[in-house]
């Protein structure tokens, strides 16, 4: 692997880890642990990675796109089967409000070139949006959050207070019998304040995240009006939110050839 492919990849890794250490990635890059530190020298000069004793941490503010990319590669073809499906359920001149998220981006995607008015905290989101004419775009301020792009805090609840819109889409970092969770106790906060501006709510959420917990409850499985995941979720979780009243729609990844399975 030459060096400049070797860094790319280190940047990546670095991104999608926070802190890597020296040994792990001499070893996942089959690499001396001395070139690893020559190549971790030179991404620190170019301000690409902070050096550390042992390793390099992720610069946020500088890579807050690069992570954003990262994390939306995973499961990217689930992802977007599942942004497909969403779409199909917001109408034309619609108001959605859509979280950040690398799920709730296809799903944005998915409405490129459609007529609606669409409300978001995503600067991701806002930046695919931005440019389409049919789109009338408004976008939440307040604290920007580095690692993902979104705005949060009393700035962004305060302004969402007087808002009123069709259906809002999020997504979630974890589902357990207990409910649907996300890592950051600000952003779930925010997600509380946008789901009591919806006359409906749609989570998208990819089969991983089931069974696994994060740090704050977002809320009760039976909240969820329609949850939509990919093909791969197992029959006893279907059978669960099934049971919790929650209107499930499967979206097969491109490459399958069976028909979306629906919960009506």
């Amino acid at each position: 692997m030459i060096s400049d492919e070797r860094r790319q990849r280190l940047i990546r890794r670095i991104a999608e880890r926070g802190f890597v250490d020296l040994p792990t990635l001499a070893k996942e890059f089959g690499v001396s642990e001395s070139t690893i530190r020559r190549d971790l020298a030179q991404l620190d000069e170019e301000g690409l990675v902070k050096r550390t004793h042992g390793g390099a941490v992720f610069i946020s503010d500088r890579f807050s796109a690069l992570n954003f990319a990262a994390r939306e590669s995973t499961a990217l073809e689930e992802k977007r089967a599942i942004g497909r499906r969403a779409a199909e359920l917001i109408r034309d001149d619609e108001i959605v409000l859509i979280n950040g998220g690398t799920t709730t981006h296809e799903v944005a995607r998915a409405l490129v070139g459609r007529p609606m008015r669409v409300v978001t905290n995503s600067l991701p989101i806002a930046n695919t949006l931005g440019t389409a004419p049919e789109i009338e775009l408004t976008v939440v301020g307040g604290y920007l959050y580095p690692r993902t792009g979104v705005t949060m805090g009393p700035l962004a609840r305060k302004a969402l207070e007087s808002l009123h819109v069709n259906k809002m889409v999020m997504g979630c970092a974890g589902v357990t019998d207990e409910g649907y969770f996300n890592a950051n106790a600000l952003m779930v906060e925010i997600e509380q304040q946008m789901m009591e501006c919806a006359d409906e709510v749609v989570l998208v959420v990819d089969s991983s995240k089931f069974g696994r917990a994060a740090l704050a409850r977002i809320c009760e499985l039976d909240v969820m009006d329609h949850v939509i995941c990919d093909d791969k979720l197992g029959a006893e979780w279907q059978d669960r939110l099934r049971s919790a009243g929650v209107e499930l729609l499967i979206a097969p990844a491109a490459s399958s050839t069976e028909t979306p399975a629906e919960a009506r």
